[in-house]
């Protein structure tokens, strides 16, 4: 009953978190704020937008094609489409609850093409380590281009202040969680050797997962495929700035903060709703504020904000429900051809 309890507050607390973001986002703009918003949603120039989502699929392609450089020194030779559809099926898992994309993922893979949950699952964390290297390259660059714009941004923020109090007002209990686990995993490891040797076992897959990059054919391949997946994200970002004529002059050290900004949304709640139009509008209302004003700024910011987090989201949904339904018709059709 309490496995069943945590399982729905994992679900239900990270949305009610992003509906109140959302509440928050619209109830904090000015009636001028919501005037300049929805002129700019009714002025856009939703042609970038579209570019901007086959950038985006481009990107996730290129993610689905570059795992095969991680699953093949392993031992698993795999097919591009099921790569792509387990890709596509954990970002929607991924909406729904947070950071559990990665293992349907695996779970996914696992039942489209035999490959072992702990093996897939420790390439997907190696992904992972990669891709927070190349977030780290883009943060100091951010750094080296706009140092003072990014320090005034984080005094302005309530939200890195109110996240602030929280992490120091749970000290005590991380700890207490901290401990407990240890008690527990040490219980196990001395009272219960067929658990603490699958726990080894799954360790190793894991490790072996995440290194496989380096035992690859080509490791090159993966690195291009890694730079490239990163440069369509910042890219097909950057163009919907175009769709705006406030925003189609906006320098390239803000769209960088503005991605981060929208990243970190992400991180924050499921699929960053809420959370990623909230800090992307933020950033974008800093630079455009001296321009037109501040309040007019606010409003051009969050439609710009909630028009990329929209456009890529609903193709997301899109794309992962297409995925689903040819997941579950193969499956149909194996069980069929083997009766």
């Amino acid at each position: 009953m309490k496995t069943k309890v945590l399982s729905v507050l994992k679900v239900i607390v990270p949305l009610l978190i992003g509906m109140y973001l959302m509440w928050y986002f619209w109830d904090a703009m000015s009636e001028k704020d919501k005037q300049s918003f929805f002129k700019a949603i009714r002025e856009a120039n939703y042609f970038w937008f579209g570019v901007s989502l086959i950038l985006s699929f481009l990107s996730h392609l290129s993610r689905a094609y570059r795992w095969k450089y991680m699953l093949e020194p392993i031992g698993y030779k795999t097919k591009l489409i099921n790569r792509y559809n387990a890709l596509m099926i954990g970002y929607i898992m991924n909406l729904l609850i947070p950071r559990a994309g990665e293992a349907s993922r695996a779970g996914v893979l696992y039942k489209t093409e035999g490959v072992p949950f702990s093996k897939s699952f420790g390439t997907i964390i190696g992904e992972r380590i990669f891709d927070l290297i190349m977030l780290g390259i883009i943060v100091l660059l951010a750094l080296f281009l706009n140092y003072d714009d990014i320090i005034n941004l984080i005094e302005q923020s309530e939200v890195f202040a109110k996240n602030e109090i929280e992490d120091h007002s749970s000290g005590i209990l991380k700890y207490v969680i901290i401990t407990g686990i240890v008690l527990v995993m040490g219980l196990v490891w001395k009272f219960m050797p067929n658990i603490k040797e699958k726990i080894i076992n799954l360790i190793r897959d894991v490790v072996s997962g995440v290194f496989s990059v380096f035992k690859s054919e080509h490791p090159w391949l993966f690195l291009l495929h890694t730079f490239f997946i990163w440069g369509m994200y910042i890219l097909f970002f950057a163009l919907c700035f175009y769709s705006l004529d406030e925003t189609k002059d906006f320098p390239f050290g803000g769209i960088l903060i503005g991605f981060i900004a929208g990243t970190l949304g992400i991180m924050f709640t499921n699929g960053g709703i809420g959370a990623y139009p909230l800090l992307v509008g933020a950033v974008i209302a800093y630079y455009i504020g001296g321009t037109i004003g501040e309040d007019e700024a606010k409003g051009v910011g969050n439609a710009l904000g909630m028009m990329i987090w929209g456009t890529q989201t609903i193709m997301m949904i899109i794309l992962g429900l297409i995925s689903l339904i040819w997941v579950q018709k193969s499956e149909v059709k194996k069980s069929y051809n083997k009766k």
